[in-house]
């Protein structure tokens, strides 16, 4: 163990000579201490924002006058996406996906107002946050100072020397893992600083916290096995430069952004345009609530009326137009769940692709697992989507009730000069409707969607450390 301490200090010993390295170490930290504090005022900000902006928009709904409960259904109300605290360290899809949803009667609206539709181009190539310099940033540091960790042992023929004086193989290739893996904390110290200064917020979970820890973790213990696994393998150090960074470009750069186009291409998504078409067309062939001839709402109409042994509609006990919106909006709201199911299952075989090809790039791995943990992904999205739509549904089926019981349909169908105030009910009706509250994951399901992404890791550590395992014993043979 002291001869693999002794090569560990040289080797940092070596490293701290190297101004290039020192700078290019110091700049990293200053980036990501930057990239804490700017990602977690960003977040502050974007959820006081949202709040601010929910607020507002619950008091305008409930401060409306006394109306028709039909109106209300059309004014609509405006829900906010809110963001847990994790999205400081990693926004994940927040800023593609929408934050802000209209709900109203007969339509089911998607999320609108993303970041990167309001904001310049820039931000499509990755926000300043700790995960993206972690995911991007530390792993090209520990290539520019590892790579000639072993190969410039063997160019320089100290390796025989080192072999020479008692220093084994195993003990060469663990002194190097141990300097450049504190090289690795190291680099990470601040992210996983901002990490803990992020649990003193409300909401924080410790669960997934742990679990974006040792993904990140296992994440820079790959590249710095990677790093030695090249370097001993290769005869050069300047080879070995060229291969680990052509290694980073590929599985840190190009992958994760050709994926998602690919797993777009395999699986093709239909347009708000073509949705909406479609679903105009499905409607027609269910049943128009406006038309009196429709032959899905005469049997409806006839069923109510053979229910209360009653002739006409202006006989029945509640208002019949009521019925009539409470019934079409059932059916139009089915009708949006199956093709909203249609889509999200579409998005699932997407992501299912682009999971997939972590057994290729363990940044994507590590992103998926991130996004994950952070409840920053698209399953955190469609959860919202998911919540706002049975929100709406219960929103509009309630004014609809309202139709029904509070006003008459005698009073609903008159023209005459009164009629509009009659068919009028209290703002209290709608002022006593419940707000709209988001409810969060607990730490152990977002931890549990984690999991696959770090399998991912540990299948790829695991796969690095045994081809070191292999490369150490053939270090320095025939050479």
């Amino acid at each position: 163990m002291r001869i693999v301490r002794l090569i560990a200090r040289d080797e940092l010993r070596l490293m701290l000579r190297n101004r290039v390295a020192l700078i290019a170490f110091a700049l990293i930290l200053l980036l990501t201490g930057a990239a804490v504090a700017s990602s977690w005022s960003h977040q502050r900000a974007i959820a006081e924002r949202r709040a601010r902006h929910q607020h507002a928009a619950e008091r305008a709904f409930d401060a409306q006058p006394d109306r028709h409960p039909h109106r209300m259904v059309h004014y609509g109300h405006f829900l906010f996406r809110p963001l847990g605290p994790l999205a400081a360290f990693d926004p994940g899809v927040d800023a593609f996906t929408g934050n802000s949803m209209f709900l109203e009667g007969h339509r089911q609206n998607t999320a609108n107002f993303g970041d990167v539709r309001q904001s310049s181009l820039l931000i499509r190539f990755g926000q300043l946050t700790p995960a993206f310099v972690l995911q991007i940033v530390a792993p090209l540091l520990l290539v520019f100072l590892g790579f000639g960790s072993l190969a410039r042992e063997t160019e320089r023929g100290t390796l025989r020397l080192l072999m020479l004086q008692g220093a084994s193989r195993r003990q060469l290739v663990a002194g190097k893992l141990l300097a450049l893996g504190a090289v690795a904390l190291a680099a990470a110290a601040p992210a996983m600083l901002g990490l803990l200064l992020i649990a003193g917020q409300p909401g924080a979970l410790a669960l997934p916290m742990l679990t974006i820890a040792l993904g990140y973790g296992l994440y820079l213990g790959l590249w710095v096995v990677l790093i030695l696994l090249v370097s001993a393998v290769v005869r050069r150090s300047r080879d070995a430069l060229l291969v680990l960074v052509a290694l980073w470009a590929v599985t840190s750069v190009l992958l994760p952004r050709a994926v998602p186009d690919l797993a777009g291409g395999a699986v093709p998504l239909r347009n708000r345009l073509q949705t909406e078409v479609a679903i105009a067309r499905d409607l027609r062939r269910m049943g128009d609530s406006h038309d009196p001839d429709d032959p899905h709402f005469t049997r409806f109409r006839q069923a109510l009326l053979d229910r209360h042994r009653v002739e006409r509609v202006e006989d029945l006990p509640f208002n019949y137009k009521g019925l009539l919106a409470l019934e079409g909006e059932r059916l139009s709201a089915a009708l949006f769940d199956l093709y909203a199911a249609q889509s999200f299952a579409a998005q699932a075989r997407q992501n299912a692709m682009v999971d997939a090809a972590g057994l290729l790039s363990p940044a994507i791995a590590l992103r998926g697992l991130s996004m994950a943990a952070a409840g920053t992904d698209f399953a955190a999205h469609r959860r919202f989507l998911e919540q706002a739509e049975a929100y709406r549904y219960a929103l509009v089926q309630r004014l609809n009730r309202m139709q029904a019981e509070a006003v008459t349909y005698a009073d609903d169908s008159a023209t005459d000069a009164g009629a509009d105030r009659r068919k009028r009910i209290g703002a209290a009706h709608w002022q006593a409707l419940p707000d709209f509250r988001f409810v969060a994951p607990t730490g152990a399901t977002l931890a549990r969607a984690a999991l696959p992404g770090l399998a991912m890791l540990g299948l790829w550590l695991v796969a690095a450390s045994a081809l070191l395992g292999w490369a150490t014993r053939r270090l320095g043979a025939g050479r």
